[in-house]
């Protein structure tokens, strides 16, 4: 029998301590779900077994956190890997090879031959201009960005056209796509999980059923998925005449389970073969301290930054010598040690450590609360001011402990924060109009490129607003837009380290928090073990043995 460990870990002092002083700063407290019990949705021993967040739907362009089936059941026309150390390259999916114009305007690819999906349909050049124009047309679209830059999108977008003019089909499975400005990183776009390829004629067969039943859903990767019981779990089988041959396993259960405990113990139990250790909180340190799973512990690089949004069109918070006071008043490895245990790399810009763009050179932002205090006085708050910090309700105990702890930082230099915790409709109605005044979130990787994270957040005056930045300089974001053309890649990626430079040393214009390290727990009976690259570093399941 395993006994589990009972003393605090270092951890749980360090946040118990911060939380203390902390504590009525916060105008709610999250209370814990009551475990559940899984029982399991089969007895098949060769299919792997996790736990997933239940989506409301698996129609990977209506949605942009719930991508296991479009990872597993779908492809892309490319695909982003990586060789573990952070290194990584567009490779051919779909797409065998393509080449780009000198203009960085027209790429023409060009598909397998005998690719099918999984009910036996042959992948086309349609099916491929089929899913940029339902991306483009589909009244609940989250992946627009994609195929906005081909040329004759705003057309089809506002319902002046049927057809995509930018997309030419040349026949032998032969396209093109032309888009209307130069965009070095289209191709890294593709390989997003909701640039995945749909069959044409299934899907509108399907209509509003394709996302919600199986027998409906089809793709042309190494998994069919076939079973979906609500609150239960889910279902995906091998798909054994996948064109890239059978996977590894016969197939996965998907089980849906929140509760931290209970899922540490299914994992105890045989029932999982993969935990991801990211999701459990406190319920982690039990599998990363001590030898009896070290040598089952899998750590892979999260392309993504946890950050603190400060809305520029407030007030104090228009002035920089505020928003560089509030930066410098976080000692931002505390934070990480406590909240993560450590795991995780402090940021001191906009691009991540793992992401194409990091600039090693970028000055840090030193922990310094009496230079703070200064800059308040100087800015003409030598006595502070009231801040209103906008938590979602949804958003879990660690969001809630970490603007706690933020708040009780800042109340050290004077300010006086208050936590107001909303329900997510609220809070998301506040951020979405630029109402939020402050409150912390997370960007996970898309795509390998800094056009990825800087555009989102300071490309256009509507992205800043969106996230309630509301970052005034419009000759900066100018600069934003017009990077994203720059055909050269050495001048690209210096135009992005100014631009960086400008945004958050000079204008100080969001506080970068860290990154995070993914780390997975896997049984015995697991062999191969691999991660995707992107922001969600998820598990690659075609590539996963079981023994």
């Amino acid at each position: 029998m395993i006994r589990r460990r009972t003393r605090l870990t270092t951890r749980a002092l360090l946040l118990a301590a911060l939380l203390l002083c902390a504590c009525l700063l916060t105008s709610c407290a999250g209370k814990k779900a009551a475990p559940v019990t899984m029982e399991p949705v089969s007895n098949r021993s060769w299919y792997l077994r996790v736990v997933d967040e239940e989506p409301d739907t698996v129609d990977f362009q209506c949605t942009n956190i719930h991508y296991a089936v479009a990872l597993n059941v779908f492809d892309r026309l490319v695909e982003t890997q990586t060789d573990g150390k952070g290194n990584t390259k567009i490779v051919p999916s779909l797409a065998e090879s393509w080449t780009v114009s000198d203009d960085g305007l027209k790429y023409t690819f060009r598909l397998r031959d005998g690719v099918k999906f999984s009910n036996g349909q042959l992948l086309t050049a349609s099916d491929v201009e089929y899913t940029l124009m339902r991306m483009l047309t589909h009244p609940r679209s989250r992946c627009r960005e994609i195929a906005e830059g081909i040329v004759g999108a705003d057309l089809l977008e506002s319902r002046q056209t049927d057809r995509l003019a930018g997309f030419t089909d040349l026949g032998d499975h032969t396209f093109s796509i032309t888009l209307e400005a130069p965009f070095p990183a289209f191709l890294a776009s593709l390989s997003m999980p909701p640039a995945s390829i749909l069959s044409e004629k299934s899907v509108t067969a399907a209509g509003d059923a394709f996302g919600k039943d199986p027998a409906k859903t089809v793709g042309t990767g190494p998994f069919i998925l076939d079973s979906w019981t609500p609150g239960e779990g889910m279902v995906l089988r091998a798909n054994p005449d996948c064109w890239q041959g059978a996977p590894g396993v016969d197939g996965i259960e998907l089980y849906y389970v929140t509760d931290e405990v209970e899922q540490r113990l299914m994992f105890e139990r045989g029932e999982l073969d993969i935990l991801d250790l990211n999701k459990l909180g406190d319920e982690a340190e039990y599998f990363v301290h001590g030898d009896l799973y070290r040598k089952r512990l899998h750590t892979a690089l999260q392309v993504d930054i946890s950050y603190i949004a400060l809305n520029q069109a407030a007030e104090p918070l228009n002035d920089v010598r505020v928003r560089r006071a509030l930066q410098m008043s976080l000692d931002r490895q505390m934070i990480l040690d406590a909240l993560y245990a450590g795991r995780g790399t402090v940021e001191n810009g906009i691009f991540p450590h793992a992401l194409k763009g990091y600039n090693p050179d970028l000055e840090p932002i030193e922990y310094d609360p009496a230079g703070a205090v200064t800059l308040l006085a100087e800015a003409g708050y030598p006595s502070g001011f009231d801040l209103e910090i906008q938590v979602n309700a949804s958003a879990g105990r660690t969001v809630r402990d970490l603007m706690t702890v933020a708040a009780s930082m800042w109340k050290k230099i004077g300010v006086k924060a208050t936590i107001n915790v909303l329900p997510e409709s609220e809070f998301m109605e506040r951020r979405t109009t630029g109402a939020a005044t402050c409150y912390t979130a997370n960007w996970s990787a898309d795509y390998n490129d800094p056009d990825n994270f800087i555009y989102t957040f300071f490309g256009s005056e509507d992205n800043t607003a969106y996230r309630s930045l509301n970052y005034p300089d419009r000759e900066v974001i100018k600069r934003v837009q017009d990077a994203r053309a720059i055909l050269d890649e050495e001048e690209r990626m210096k135009e992005y380290a100014a631009l960086e430079r400008k945004i958050i040393r000079e204008d100080a214009s969001w506080i970068p928090l860290f990154s995070h390290t993914h780390l997975y727990v896997t049984s015995e009976r697991v062999g191969h073990f691999e991660t995707a690259w992107n922001g969600s570093s998820q598990p690659v399941f075609r590539k996963i043995t079981l023994k």
